[in-house]
């Protein structure tokens, strides 16, 4: 009997093993049948669907996305929005990989992110409906206007740099023609040896010229992508002397005179200045700070007194 017993214990766990290995080896199929079968479907689909499923996912979902953004843009710009964004593209050196599509993309993108994270936090401090309505709209206006504030911000910096490297660039122009270079040849030294928006601008002037344009339209080129005073008044110079054969030399060395006084005499304005500016954070900076030092005990002594 207790061999019996083993022998049928045996031959059920046995049972049950096979049994086991039967359901393994049909889910194993299952599986393997399911994965042929995806990759019969995508080898049969349409080339359509094929390209489609190849492409970058920026060309799939970025750019169409932009695209819309771009023509939402439009509509709230204007129609003259692109040459204006393009003017101040140019007073802001043209950074790399921005256009005016670009901007008007960015500044929708950026109208709809604020909008959001503005309603979020509203909502996450626990604000009222109207105080959310204010800061959805403070969020999109900003989000809008932010682009905008980047390119001015960009070309008063450009601007300020150019005023200043101005003087120097005209004493190594001068310095150059006098030493016998031509002007051309002059501005290829300005263009190599000085850093930042002057040298990029000559650098670009001579390319123009290269391509064809005369010394007199490259010059004009480089006044209309500036609102520097000094650099039209250098351009208008050079133009009128080209014009007129006057020579180069002189006009260069009149013009770094001029432009080396104009410094002095900015310099010695900013100074002037500064007793006013440092007026507003002494009376509401520093006053009250030597107020609390200086009255401060003789006024916890005439507490303590009268008390």
């Amino acid at each position: 009997m207790t061999l019996v017993f083993i022998l049928g214990v045996v031959l059920v766990l046995a049972a049950v093993f096979v049994l086991a290995l039967a359901l393994r080896g049909d889910a194993e199929a299952s599986g393997v049948g399911r994965s042929l079968a995806v990759l019969e479907a995508m080898t049969n689909a349409p080339e359509e669907m094929r390209t489609e499923l190849d492409r970058p996912f920026s060309e799939r979902v970025i750019d169409p996305l932009r695209q819309r953004m771009l023509k939402i843009g439009r509509r709230l710009s204007g129609g003259d929005s692109a040459e204006r964004i393009r003017r101040k593209l140019d007073l802001a050196g043209n950074p790399r990989d921005w256009s005016a599509d670009r901007v008007v993309s960015v500044k929708v993108l950026g109208a709809v992110a604020l909008l959001s994270v503005g309603v979020a936090l509203a909502v996450v401090l626990g604000f009222s409906l109207l105080t959310i309505a204010v800061c959805g709209l403070g969020g999109l206006l900003l989000g809008f206007f932010v682009p905008d504030l980047y390119l001015y911000q960009v070309s008063y910096d450009r601007s300020q740099r150019m005023q200043k490297d101005l003087a120097d660039a005209v004493d190594l122009l001068a310095i150059s023609v006098e030493s016998g270079l031509g002007f051309d040849a002059a501005c290829q030294q300005v263009a190599r040896n000085t850093d930042g928006p002057i040298g990029e601008e000559f650098s670009r002037m001579l390319r123009e010229m290269q391509l064809g344009r005369s010394r007199s339209e490259a010059l004009r080129s480089m006044a209309e992508r500036t609102d520097v005073d000094d650099v039209r008044s250098f351009v208008s110079s050079m133009v009128q002397a080209d014009a007129f054969g006057i020579p180069v030399a002189q006009v260069l060395r009149v013009q770094s005179s001029e432009m080396r006084v104009k410094r002095r005499q900015r310099a010695e304005t900013k100074a002037q200045q500064v007793p006013v500016k440092i007026t507003v954070p002494l009376i509401f900076c520093i006053l009250p700070c030597l107020f609390v030092a200086v009255m401060g005990p003789a006024a916890l002594s005439v507490m303590d007194n009268l008390t």
